[in-house]
């Protein structure tokens, strides 16, 4: 069966590498900025600031409903000045990587702690 385009889920993932003194700072911006995209645009699933055990990787993992989603959030975030280039200069990053993919399947503890196999479709 093939999955519609408008039904699968779509993940943007953004690694910084920073100096390990930028995290904290980094990780607020990266945070403040999420919680933005959650509040006001429609399509967020979910979001997280994970960092390396080095703290010279931090990544931003971000889930919405679809790819059109994700794309009008950050369109908006451009013309009003805030994008992720804001943040690299911000925060020196020294490298940043920018990958997103499409959600086929995923898996959910439920409330009872029985494991949930979800297919987008």
């Amino acid at each position: 069966m093939q999955v519609s385009e408008k039904c699968r889920g779509f993940t943007q993932l953004i690694e910084f590498q920073i100096n390990p003194q930028q995290q904290d700072a980094l990780v607020a911006a990266l945070s403040t900025q999420s919680e933005r995209l959650a509040e006001g645009h429609d399509g967020f699933l979910s979001a997280s600031v994970q960092v390396s055990e080095d703290g010279r990787r931090v990544l931003n993992y971000l889930q919405w409903q679809s790819r059109a989603d994700g794309e009008a959030a950050f369109k908006f975030f451009e013309q009003r000045g805030e994008d992720f280039w804001t943040l690299i200069r911000a925060h020196q990053a020294t490298a940043v990587t920018f990958g997103s993919f499409q959600v086929l399947q995923s898996f959910e503890r439920s409330h009872d702690n029985a494991l949930h196999c979800r297919l987008n479709g």
